[in-house]
């Protein structure tokens, strides 16, 4: 099963037929194979990488280092919960370091990242301090490059 995430995770588009040639399997066992790591929540989602650049509906792109002061039988699970379950969140991680969660926001705006932040997040009693950063280019995602040409060698040629 190892050897059909990794396929996956390089090219979700792979079809069964096309993993079971790569492998050397049946079509059917991968199917099958593919069904169980669905059903165990291995596999969760099929996603694209979008171009934000290119595409006419950018979106602002906001990370959040949050600190938060867990209350006793509540934790950094219950938090989490509570947070992940606004829909302006796309990722939410618990850190190390010098903050508790960093979290992956987008908006339509400044202003809509800002409010949010403002007065659903930092309403929370248990969150005791934010660190708002907006992205301002993505260069690299999911192991695939934004730029869409390749860099050219500007160097000087050597004669001689």
């Amino acid at each position: 099963m190892e050897k059909i995430i990794e396929i996956l995770k390089e090219d979700s588009r792979a079809t069964p037929k096309d993993i079971a040639i790569m492998l050397g399997i049946s079509e059917e066992e991968v199917k099958e194979k593919i069904k169980q790591l669905e059903k165990d929540n291995i596999i969760l989602k099929y996603t694209t990488i979008i171009n934000e650049e290119k595409w006419e509906d950018e979106k602002v792109q906001a990370f959040i280092e949050v600190k938060v002061s867990p209350e006793r039988e509540m934790g950094f699970d219950a938090i989490a919960e509570r947070i992940y379950k606004f829909p302006q969140v796309k990722s939410l991680f618990l850190m190390s370091g010098g903050f508790d969660f960093l979290i992956v926001i987008e908006g339509q705006s400044l202003k809509e990242v800002a409010l949010f932040v403002s007065e659903k997040l930092s309403t929370l009693d248990y969150i005791n301090s934010t660190a708002t950063h907006f992205m301002l280019k993505k260069y690299k995602e999911n192991d695939v490059v934004m730029e869409d040409k390749e860099k050219v060698d500007n160097r000087l040629a050597v004669m001689p």
